[in-house]
């Protein structure tokens, strides 16, 4: 989790069971369950995941109970240590992506977050087979009409509380309201009804990295029980459902999700990380002895209003290459805003973007240029088809910072001009490897691999789904 969502928290005396010691299954043992799990889901009906602090550790965000967890350091007295990363550049762990392909191939549901992180959007999980049942620090929400906003910065507050931004509809316009839930906040109604609901359809209830002890949440993967089905539980922690759950596998949820999508033959997509932003261009034309001269403003922002924080930049530069007499700047303060005044004739401008940390690449330049005659033209492309064609190039290209327009607007009421970028800024490839390899000394997975294919294919009773839930 975040550490400053920790510190946002209302104080708790209260929090559980912290510290407890972590267990790791036999290498031996470990690969049995793999392979057990690797045919529970592979005959799966309705899978549903249930996930917890412990899937995004990997992606340097603590956990909350773990040995060094943050409320465990707490209570020991101990210095919270700071995130290796902007915790708005995270990037989905192997887990992430591997529910992205169940999800794909079918196999997978539904999937319900306890966490705040947002790495489950950002991975690629559509929203309506989603369930954040703690909220999302990256997520505004206007209750009334339930319109959402999702952002590239984390939001300044928690608890249900209005932020700084109001709804895009112009005929609302009402302040937004975060939708991190605080210690005595109750559930979202919309959120944990679709998570009831299909923890009641599954067979299947999948919980990876949590310790099953927020309540009311941690119930929710037992309602499948009911119906017949089966809990698995994937955490190096000893949980209060264990003894109800039909297999409990105590290795590293990506250790042990990687085995299984190795067994199932399915490969793991690449994280492409995709950001957007705008550049506002503004002139004034006017008259002096005969010479014509501009006055233009450039700024770079947010596309989620001026007053909204830009992360992922780190500063700007504006050069001018064709340009010995024009001299550069280099903006290293948000907003980035450049004022100028010049002759009135076409220029070439490079617009230099430097990201900050998380980003795979340094940097990218957008050429710019400059024509204070009339506008460039109005452009309205399709974003997803922008996105995909971004995503396509940044797997074929090994650079990064690759940059399309998404959109370009003209308003001639104040001479100026938006233009909205979508830019690659990260791209990680995550590689499906054995948990054990084979090796002469272990004739164990020597076996196992052999037989992997047959074990795959056979249906146990225990796998059937039950009459009630076929009715």
């Amino acid at each position: 989790m975040s550490l400053g969502y920790a510190e946002k928290l209302s104080y708790k005396e209260d929090t559980g069971t912290v510290g407890m010691t972590e267990s790791f299954d036999s290498p031996q043992t470990l690969q049995e369950k793999i392979e057990e799990l690797a045919t529970i889901i592979k005959h799966s009906k309705h899978l549903v995941a249930f996930t917890g602090a412990g899937i995004s550790t990997s992606c340097g965000i603590p956990d909350f109970r773990g040995p060094k967890g943050v409320w465990t350091l707490q209570r020991d007295g101990k210095i919270i240590p700071e995130a290796s990363l902007p915790f708005d550049r995270a990037t989905p762990s192997f887990t992430h992506m591997a529910l992205v392909e169940l999800e794909k191939a079918g196999i997978l549901k539904f999937l319900i977050s306890q966490n705040v992180d947002s790495l489950h959007l950002s991975s690629g999980i559509p929203r309506d087979k989603l369930s954040e049942l703690h909220g999302n620090s990256f997520r505004e929400l206007f209750p009334s009409c339930g319109r959402e906003y999702v952002r590239d910065f984390e939001v300044e507050t928690i608890g249900i509380k209005e932020t700084p931004r109001r709804c895009s509809n112009e005929n609302c316009k009402a302040r937004l309201k975060d939708t991190v839930l605080d210690w005595d906040d109750a559930l979202p109604p919309k959120e944990v009804n679709l998570a009831d609901k299909h923890c009641r359809m599954a067979d299947v209830v999948l919980c990876l990295g949590t310790s099953l002890q927020v309540t009311p949440a941690c119930n929710l993967p037992l309602r499948c029980i009911r119906g017949g089905g089966k809990v698995v539980i994937v955490n190096l922690q000893a949980t209060p459902k264990d003894k109800k759950a039909g297999l409990v596998i105590h290795g590293l949820v990506d250790k042990v999700l990687a085995g299984v999508m190795q067994l199932l033959n399915m490969r793991i997509p690449p994280y492409v990380r995709i950001d957007f932003l705008q550049i506002c261009f503004k002139r004034l034309i006017s008259k002096d002895n005969d010479q014509r001269y501009v006055r233009w403003a450039l700024s770079v922002g947010s596309v989620h209003g001026s007053r909204a924080p830009l992360p992922f930049v780190r500063s700007v530069e504006v050069l001018f290459p064709e340009s010995t007499l024009l001299k550069g700047a280099i903006l290293t303060k948000p907003p980035f805003h450049l004022t100028r005044q010049m002759l009135s004739r076409p220029l070439q401008m490079l617009v230099k973007l430097n990201f900050g940390d998380g980003c795979s690449c340094s940097c990218t330049s957008i050429d710019f240029p400059l024509n204070f005659e009339a506008p460039k033209g109005s452009i309205d492309d399709d974003t997803d088809g922008v996105v995909q064609k971004l995503r396509d190039s940044a797997l074929n290209d090994p650079s990064r910072g690759q940059c399309e327009i998404v959109e370009r607007k003209s308003l001639l009421s104040s001479k100026s001009e938006i233009t909205t970028y979508a830019i690659v800024t990260n791209v990680v490839r995550h590689r499906c490897s054995p948990v054990v390899s084979p090796s002469k000394e272990n004739g164990f997975v020597r076996q196992t691999y052999q037989n992997i294919v047959k074990r795959l294919n056979e249906r146990t009773d225990g796998n059937e789904a039950s009459p009630k839930r076929l009715k």
